[in-house]
Formats: structure tokens, C-alpha cells, sequence
């Protein structure tokens, strides 16, 4: 009997990073075919969305705007972060915005009407977030009630907790010259931190990626060759030490950018390089299968809810911090739509089991540019809905359709 040698097979994405660029010029196109499109749609949405702004106003891109843009999007940002979390399981936080108001309205009653030390008030209103958090998991993870249902019980519960609180007046002014004015208004003047923070945010990439590599490899797995790692780099340093610069140009580094990146770093870390981040993705992807490989889907449930109302209640401190005070209207308004908005723009999908923490970034970037360039021009509140309305269905519509392609193609 004639015997056939085994076929071996090779893995299509060696044979891409072989090929060099016209490899990866292939698995581009092979991409886009099958409707993987990732963060591409929402980066050059945002360019196009800066050209335009820029092209009418011919002030959009000047320091002191973008420096302001940067301000504004981390209380809406850290709470889309956590909304991230709830995502990636499919489903939805409609109390963020309420528990974001209450934790704010615990914070400064403690701090300015008891006497409480101002840091020890936020971390007490943070960990009353979570505690909330881990009711809504409780209700939704134990006793089977739905997500919707359990979180839009408690946008009504926590908003009128929140009013409860801050008493007849509805109001708290932030202390003078404390934690809660600096959060949203402190610079780290000294052109170093900026440029410092772009240095070290390149080398922790640089470093992470090639220790990866060199972990992969050792283990007998794929691996990003060098030059790649090194054209990412690149690519990295160019934006870091771009925004930088112009931070540079006006009051320097921000404070409320520095925890929001530290946020979603460390949060992108959680997911993508821990045992809990896979369990996230898994129960996402399929619950009965979770299940059936031993991950505590319970737990998992719960504690999503536990981040995203913590995330709610960090971004609620900062949105106090730009306002100047706790009132019974934060959180409320286009609060909870945009942070929602915001991660579904950036690419997570409402459908479960696919995104990233950056998802948050770059959505709440589009939002607060939309917002910032039509401020600009002066245009009304009504007009401002109705476009991020828009962008937020286009988003949903280029999801769903992505993900049909990708079945159709065998990738989904």
C-alpha cells in the first residue's frame, strides 16, 4: 500500500507576515470582505469628523479646543468603559447615569455637610456604587430578572436617591480648592509630564509587545515578527508625542486624561491578558457553553454589573468636578445615552461576545467632537441630538451588518 506523508498545514497568518506587505495588504482586503472591519470605520469617522470642523470653523483643531475636548470626555468616558463590560455579555445598564449622580451627591454631602475627609467620601460613594452594581448582578445573575428591567428599575430607584440626599436645595457646591475641583480641573503644567507620559506609554508598549513575542515563541506559537512591532511603535510615538505637543500648546497635561487612559489601559489589560477577561468574553459568546467549561457564569454577571458601577460612579465624581457641584440633574439628560453611545460607536458590539475598553475612547471622542465643533458654530442642543442619534444608528446598522458578513464568510 503506498503511504502519503502528512500533510502539513500552515497557519494563514504566518504566511501574511511572510509575504511582507503585500501579505498584509491581502489580509486587508480578505478583512473587508468579510466585514472585520475593527476600529477602521470609527478612526476614519473621526478624521473626517476633525476635517470638517476644522474646514467650517477654522478653530476646531487650535490647543485650547482640543485640550477642553480632552476634559470632556472622561466622565461620559470612564462610564462607557464599564458599559463596555456589560456589553460584552449583551447586555444593558440603563442606571449608570442615576448611580453616576448618586455616588457625586454622596461624595460632597459627606465631604462639605459632614465633615468627612474629601477623598475618603469618594472612595465611600465608589464603593456604595459597587454595592449597587452588585444588586442589579444579583437580581439579574440569581433570579433571573432581565438586565433591562433590573437597570431601568434602578435609573428610577438610585435618581430618586440621589434627590433624597442632596435635600430641599438639590444642590452642593464642590469644596474651594479640593479633590473634587481638581479632578476635571487641574493641569500638569511642566511640558515634561506630557512629553513624559508619551515616553513612557511607547516603552510600556514596546516593551509589552516584545516580551509577548518572545513568550509566544518560546511556547511555539505565532508571533509579530519585529518589524512589525517596530512600525507599530512608530505609529504610536507619532500620535503620543503629537497630542503632547499640543496639550503643550495650552495649559499642558490634564489630569482627568491621565486617570481616563490609565483606566482603560488597565481595564483593556483586565479583558485581553486575564483568566476573568476570557471568562467575560466566553459568557458572551455563549452561555451554555461558558457554563459547560466550569466558568461561574454568576459570578461573571455580577461582577460586570460591580465594574460598570463603579466606572458610573468614578465618571459621575468628574462630571461633578467640571460642573462645579452635585445637583439633581447629573447623570440625568443624555448622560447615560451618550456614555451607551459612546461604547457601541467605538465598536462594541450590542450583540455580545466582541469589543474592546478603547471602544470607549474613540467613541466618546466622536461624540464630544461632534458636540464641541457644533458648539462652535453655534448650532442648537436639538441639532446635536439628532446627528450622534444618527452616528449612534450607523454604528448599530455597520455592527449588524458585520456580523452577518462575518457568518457568511464562516467568521462569526
Amino acid at each position: 500500500m503506498e503511504s502519503h506523508a502528512p500533510v502539513r498545514t500552515v497557519d494563514p497568518r504566518l504566511l501574511v507576515r511572510e509575504e511582507g506587505l503585500k501579505g498584509y495588504l491581502g489580509e486587508f482586503k480578505r478583512k473587508m470582505r468579510s466585514g472585520d472591519l475593527g476600529s477602521l470605520p470609527v478612526i476614519l469617522g473621526l478624521i473626517l469628523i476633525w476635517g470638517i470642523f476644522q474646514g467650517v470653523t477654522g478653530t476646531f483643531l487650535n490647543p485650547d479646543n482640543l485640550s477642553n475636548i480632552t476634559l470632556y470626555i472622561a466622565g461620559p468616558g470612564l462610564m462607557a468603559v464599564g458599559i463596555v463590560f456589560v456589553l460584552l455579555l449583551g447586555e444593558i445598564d440603563l442606571a449608570a447615569g442615576s448611580v453616576a449622580g448618586t455616588a457625586a451627591a454622596i461624595s460632597l454631602v459627606l465631604s462639605v455637610q459632614h465633615g468627612v475627609n474629601e477623598w475618603l467620601a469618594a472612595g465611600l460613594a465608589i464603593v456604595t456604587a459597587v454595592v449597587i452594581g452588585a444588586i442589579h448582578g444579583f437580581f439579574f445573575a440569581k433570579i433571573g430578572v432581565p438586565a433591562f428591567v433590573v437597570t431601568l428599575a434602578g435609573l428610577l430607584g438610585w435618581s430618586g436617591l440621589q434627590q433624597w440626599i442632596l435635600g430641599t436645595t438639590g444642590t452642593i457646591n464642590n469644596p474651594p480648592d479640593g479633590l473634587m475641583v481638581h479632578l476635571d480641573n487641574y493641569f500638569f503644567s511642566d511640558v515634561a509630564a506630557a512629553y513624559g507620559l508619551a515616553v513612557v506609554g511607547v516603552l510600556l508598549y514596546l516593551g509589552g509587545a516584545l516580551l509577548d513575542a518572545r513568550r509566544r515563541r518560546t511556547a511555539g506559537l505565532l508571533a509579530r515578527p519585529v518589524s512589525e512591532i517596530a512600525v507599530r511603535t512608530v505609529v504610536l510615538a507619532v500620535i503620543a508625542f503629537a497630542a503632547a505637543y499640543t496639550l503643550n500648546q495650552d495649559r499642558g497635561l490634564p489630569l482627568a486624561l491621565v486617570v481616563f487612559l490609565g483606566i482603560v489601559i488597565i481595564t483593556d489589560w483586565v479583558l485581553r491578558r486575564t483568566a476573568y477577561g476570557r471568562k467575560v468574553f466566553a459568557v458572551g459568546g455563549s452561555v451554555e457553553a461558558a457554563r459547560r467549561a466550569g466558568i461561574n457564569v454568576v459570578w461573571v454577571r455580577i461582577s460586570v454589573f460591580m465594574i460598570s458601577a463603579g466606572l458610573a460612579a468614578l465618571g459621575g465624581l468628574f462630571i461633578a468636578s467640571q460642573s462645579g457641584a452635585a445637583d439633581k440633574a447629573l447623570g440625568g439628560g443624555n448622560t447615560l445615552m451618550n456614555a451607551i453611545a459612546a461604547a457601541v460607536i467605538g465598536g462594541t458590539s450590542l450583540f455580545g461576545g466582541r469589543g474592546k475598553t478603547w471602544s470607549a475612547l474613540l467613541g466618546i471622542l466622536v461624540i464630544q467632537s461632534i458636540v464641541q465643533g457644533l458648539n462652535l458654530k453655534g448650532i442648537d442642543t436639538s441639532i446635536q441630538y439628532m446627528i450622534t442619534g444618527a452616528v449612534l444608528l450607523a454604528a448599530v446598522v455597520l455592527d449588524s451588518v458585520s456580523r452577518r458578513t462575518q457568518k457568511a464568510s464562516g467568521r462569526g
